[in-house]
């Protein structure tokens, strides 16, 4: 068996998706990147922008490196039962719904990685982690197209997939045929995002994107973005839902296993937990990236949204909160349930930020 075939067979037994493809992006693929980031589309993800050369042209870090192995992994599980007790209230991104995948996936990289070095070749594999194209990589092998929702999408999976690469020094071998662009006048995506972030080329502005803003974004979330971001808790599935591809989407990989607390996690725990407490609930998952704080934000804003005054006493309690941002944001969800009474001492809070806006409802500058 050849050393490509047998690194391909051992990612397929442990359930990936495979392709491979060699490390030269065609020049459009390039060119578009770089408008992209010169565009500012990426909007605070400053890593996107980071090291653009090596992203483009990773042998310039990894001068062995000849060709990659794409993996995928489906995630178009069903969801698990809703939980009884606490606030279950939010709706949060499919691929959220399991452990961290970067935790699920590393081992089974360092082990193609073992087997890779044991065929002789250097290898290096990431999981969403180092400065690689996946889905450029991916549609470059042959894998899927990358859709209108700027998702790599396939028949079969739809866009459901995780994407890991591995970086190896093996010549590339053959070349596959380009998966057929499937959306055709579609523009189901496009019209259903709530916030117009799709472009309808295949980019998406992540100034516009609720997963950005829900997920990546460290600060307040600007008021007129509110409305557009409806229930949104952790991360936005609307272009994917909407997506006639992922209607019979149902294959997920073998160690992707929903949890109910995650699916469905209790908003109670962002106001009533200390992070760190927060932290070891919440360990291995992605939640960990946006935090406590970042979670209750994102929950004020779905209380806010949802529009029901009974949630007016955690948005007053969330109003005390030892972090400014999550105080700045009860602020906003007092006046938007009504509550200008709450709202009033806010105005005299020692974070100028929160102060700021809490006199700026209350004058009806906000």
């Amino acid at each position: 068996m050849q050393v490509a075939e047998t690194l391909e067979q051992a990612a397929q037994e442990q359930g990936f998706l495979t392709a491979w493809a060699g490390l030269d992006l065609p020049q459009e693929t390039q060119q578009r990147y770089r408008d992209w980031v010169a565009e500012g589309r990426q909007a605070q993800m400053a890593y996107l922008a980071q090291n653009l050369e090596i992203r483009l042209n990773p042998p310039q870090r990894f001068a062995w490196a000849r060709s990659v192995l794409v993996l995928a992994a489906p995630h178009a599980y069903p969801p698990p039962p809703k939980p009884t007790g606490g606030l279950r209230l939010g709706r949060v991104a499919r691929y959220a719904w399991v452990r961290d995948y970067h935790l699920l996936i590393a081992p089974h990289l360092q082990a193609l990685e073992r087997l890779a070095q044991s065929l002789g070749l250097e290898a290096k594999g990431y999981v969403d982690t180092g400065p690689l194209s996946e889905r450029s990589y991916a549609a470059l092998g042959g894998l899927g197209w990358i859709g209108r929702n700027a998702m790599l999408m396939r028949m079969g999976e739809g866009t459901y997939l995780t994407l890991a690469v591995l970086l190896t020094s093996l010549p590339p071998t053959r070349l596959e045929a380009p998966y057929p662009n499937r959306c055709g006048t579609c523009t189901r995506c496009v019209v259903g995002c709530p916030t117009g972030a799709l472009l309808g080329d295949g980019t998406m502005d992540s100034r516009l994107c609720i997963s950005y803003w829900t997920i990546e974004h460290r600060g307040l979330i600007p008021a007129e973005l509110w409305a557009g971001m409806g229930d949104w808790l952790f991360g936005c599935d609307v272009c994917q839902e909407v997506c006639p591809w992922n209607r019979k989407a149902r294959s997920f990989w073998q160690d992707f296993i929903p949890e109910p607390e995650l699916a469905y996690p209790n908003l109670e725990d962002y106001f009533y937990l200390s992070s760190k407490a927060f932290e070891r609930k919440y360990a291995g998952t992605v939640f960990l990236r946006p935090g406590r704080t970042r979670m209750a934000r994102n929950a004020l804003v779905v209380l806010a949204n949802l529009g029901n005054p009974d949630y007016l006493p955690l948005v007053r309690h969330a109003a005390q909160d030892v972090n400014p941002v999550v105080r700045a944001t009860a602020a906003q969800a007092l006046a938007r349930l009504g509550d200008l009474e709450a709202l009033w001492p806010l105005r005299q809070d020692p974070e100028p930020q929160v102060a700021e806006v809490a006199l700026g409802l209350l004058e009806g500058r906000v």
